[in-house]
């Protein structure tokens, strides 16, 4: 059994700033990839960023510059730093892994329960 649980959403100003965090947990034997990705009200689930076991990342255009993602290997935890942050950015924000939970196992992609992160004024 793996779970991903995200934490750290919550209503902020335009301008302001949020940090979020997901934790793995469970029968893991090997992450590869974690992301979040964020889905607003009448649109569909999109990327907004990745990280690979080799601390590569990639960004949405629409959060370049403000986002960071990073991740704890020794935690199974994956976070990401929202600044600048926009009314546009308002949707449920979800976590994923690509992990294997054996050695023999095939790659599988997991998903928190998601977040709310709301920017208004």
């Amino acid at each position: 059994q793996v779970q991903l649980v995200e934490s750290g959403g919550g209503l902020v100003q335009p301008g302001g700033s949020l940090r979020l965090s997901c934790a793995t947990s469970g029968s893991i034997f090997s992450i590869y990839s974690m992301g979040w990705y964020r889905q607003a009200p009448g649109k569909q689930r999109e990327s907004v960023a990745s990280i690979s076991s080799g601390i590569t990342t990639a960004y949405a255009d629409s959060v370049k510059g403000r986002f960071t993602i990073s991740r704890d290997n020794a935690k199974n935890t994956v976070y990401l730093q929202m600044n600048s942050l926009k009314p546009e950015d308002t949707a449920v924000y979800y976590c994923n892994a690509n992990l294997r939970t054996g050695w023999n196992t095939a790659w599988e992609t997991f998903w928190g329960q998601g977040t709310q992160v709301t920017v208004s004024s």
